[in-house]
């Protein structure tokens, strides 16, 4: 019984480590912050709200998505960004944005279903991470 509890304690650590050593892509990184925002509650999403935030000053970044149907949206946030000096990230599409802000149900297996497309989100408070550190990074650049 005490070797099964060790083996059970020292099998996390390992499948955690491989995870953590391997270098995040620019898009890797922004999906996990965008994660870490939902779970923390740090995230707004939809247009209203967005442009609420970012006019606020909350926003830490925003998110757009590059197959919006009216592309005043896209000019809205891109001129209000630069107004507060907000940085600006843009995605491929808006299911997969959707997908990111957590409008989606996650079945059994872990696939999504059911997501809901956004054409844009912001992120007004995180916990700090790799991730972050990594999307900062890239955004300065």
């Amino acid at each position: 019984m005490a070797e099964e509890q060790q083996t059970m304690d020292t099998t996390p650590e390992q499948v955690e480590t491989p995870a953590v050593e391997a270098e995040l892509t620019n898009e890797e990184a922004l999906r996990l912050v965008l994660r870490d925002a939902v779970h923390s509650d740090g995230i707004v999403r939809g247009l209203r709200e967005v442009a609420k935030t970012i006019s606020r000053g909350d926003a830490i970044f925003a998110v757009v998505a590059n197959d919006c149907d009216e592309k005043n949206i896209t000019k809205l946030i891109e001129a209000l960004c630069a107004e507060r000096k907000v940085p600006f990230v843009t995605v491929e599409s808006k299911k997969q944005l959707g997908e990111w802000a957590g409008l989606c149900k996650i079945d059994k297996d872990g696939n999504p279903r059911k997501v809901v497309k956004c054409s844009c989100v912001a992120v007004k408070a995180l916990p700090d991470s790799r991730a972050l550190a990594k999307l900062r990074e890239s955004l300065k650049a």
